[in-house]
């Protein structure tokens, strides 16, 4: 079970898609949707048990070469390529988030309507696609799905999305498909210029430091990491990176927005983390502060962005590109001379990719549950705008007495998005703080102002929306019902418990994120 069970959880999904195709040519058109959506649920959820149970026989004190958990078969072997897949505290959580998210997604997409079948067989190759990157240890191997998750997500943006849906998904393809072609030509780069040739990644942490060539006279090994990080800044996504993002999120379904903010903008810093910072400590050193520089310009950029929108779901996005900001800064923190500073640093950029996950999808859930029923999401009050009328049928106002239990699930969210104590965005925030302070006190001081915007966009959409007098124009919209609320709870409950009691992933996380310290602090 121990050799296999990382092939299942990225093959499950393959299955399931498969099924669905091959099951729709033996059912009515009208049924198409129910098979499609239970093939769907079934698949996830057995992928979401498995990882769980992962997660219980998960020993994150061991290092990924003493693990039980990993497979390592030749694939292409006149090229040193392997079929290797492992996991260690760093990629465990994001297969647990990977696989939680996609689970309740599923619930999420419960009433498409449209092409069932085509939009759930794509969603389940999206998450194998997600799977294999968080899994492979194999440059070339992550390489493929991490280019594997660009046409389902096309499509899934291009077909079910909104209005400028084509527009969008191209967008969404081609700063992706351009990243991609730098981390390509740096994987090439770091497979000709290592001894031996190969893609595992545990052999190039082992060998990379020693690659000493000169090309158009910069350092090889300067322009390995200047592809990588374009790659993968692209993906988080880093200013100016960024205008990607608000798009495909208001233009996608909203499974397709919580999987989007959820899971992709992840990759990004994980792929900093498992490929950049232990191949290329010293590259690290470097580009530290400008790493530090641009997570503080993400945090202030992206939230005074929010605070110009007047829609919910672009606010939340461009949260999403201020949050990871947070990452980049405690990532950068690495480089403290204080062990204990870049140690809280590395493990809050972490458990922030974490926490943000899991809040950002309460978020986006909740924004589609009132768009479903109002078909807008608009943050608009009437003194705002000349044309009174028009605005007075867009803006909600005062929902907060019809849906009371939905209102306070937002409230919830919305607390939590901004870094409430006792919540979990709040420790990884701080940590995140805390390393970024004990390395770049002037950058993380200016960061900090993200805090207070984070709050003003939060609340003032918590306002217009919820508060005030109500507008007898929505009097027909019904508070949360039984499956929603089962796509939020268990996100809610992980937030609360993570913010009061962070220990579980932090004890996860920790000998992982010790290691890339080790690795960076011996260059320094």
């Amino acid at each position: 079970m121990h050799s296999i069970i990382l092939t299942l959880l990225i093959f499950i999904p393959v299955m399931g898609a498969i099924s669905i195709v091959a099951l729709r040519s033996f059912r009515s058109k009208d049924s198409s949707h129910v098979d499609s959506r239970l093939i769907a649920l079934i698949t996830t959820g057995l992928q979401l048990i498995l990882s769980l149970w992962l997660y219980a026989n998960f020993d994150s004190s061991v290092s990924i070469s003493e693990s039980p958990f990993t497979t390592q078969v030749p694939w292409i072997p006149s090229f040193n390529i392997e079929y290797f897949l492992g996991v260690d505290g760093l990629s465990m959580p994001m297969v647990l988030l990977t696989a939680l998210l996609s689970f309740l997604c599923i619930l999420c997409s419960w009433n498409i309507n449209k092409q069932p079948m085509g939009y759930f067989s794509l969603f389940l190759l999206l998450d194998a696609g997600m799977m294999g990157v968080f899994l492979s240890l194999d440059f070339f191997l992550f390489y493929i799905f991490w280019e594997v998750m660009l046409l389902p997500m096309y499509f899934l943006i291009g077909i079910w999305g909104g209005p400028l849906r084509i527009y969008a998904a191209i967008k969404f393809f081609l700063y992706t498909l351009f990243g991609s072609v730098f981390m390509l030509l740096a994987m090439i780069a770091l497979y000709f210029y290592s001894e031996p040739n190969t893609f595992n990644l545990i052999t190039l942490i082992q060998t990379a430091s020693s690659i000493d060539a000169v090309v158009w006279g910069f350092n090889v090994k300067y322009l390995i990491w200047i592809g990588l990080f374009i790659g993968f800044a692209i993906k988080v996504p880093v200013f100016p990176f960024h205008t990607w993002l608000p798009l495909a999120h208001v233009e996608a379904p909203t499974a397709i927005s919580v999987i989007l903010a959820g899971v992709l903008l992840k990759m990004g810093t994980y792929g900093l983390l498992r490929i950049s910072y232990p191949l290329l400590p010293g590259e690290v050193t470097s580009f530290a502060m400008i790493l530090a520089v641009l997570g503080v310009v993400n945090i202030l950029w992206g939230a005074v962005n929010a605070i110009a929108q007047i829609d919910m779901k672009k606010m939340i996005a461009y949260s999403s590109v201020s949050h990871m900001g947070y990452v980049l800064l405690g990532m950068a923190s690495v480089v403290s001379t204080s062990t204990s500073g870049a140690q809280a640093g590395l493990n809050g950029a972490v458990m922030q990719m974490f926490n943000h996950g899991t809040i950002t999808a309460m978020l986006f859930m909740l924004v589609g549950v009132l768009y479903d029923q109002a078909h807008h999401r608009w943050i608009v009050f009437p003194d705002d705008y000349k044309d009174k009328e028009l605005a007075g049928k867009l803006g909600f106002g005062g929902i907060g007495t019809k849906m009371p239990v939905f209102t306070a699930f937002v409230a919830f969210a919305f607390f939590a998005g901004l870094g409430l104590p006792a919540l979990s965005g709040f420790i990884s925030e701080a940590m995140c703080f805390i390393g970024g302070f004990s390395a770049f006190r002037t950058i993380t001081v200016i960061g900090t102002l993200g805090i207070l915007l984070n709050a003003v966009y939060f609340l003032r959409a918590y306002a217009r929306v919820f508060l005030g007098p109500f507008n007898e124009k929505y009097s027909n919209l019904a508070d949360i019902n039984f499956r929603e609320v089962g796509m939020i709870l268990p996100l809610a409950i992980i937030t609360l418990v993570l913010g009061v009691y962070p220990k579980p992933l932090i004890s996860m996380i920790s000998t992982s994120v010790n290691g890339i310290i080790d690795i960076i602090q011996k260059v320094l």
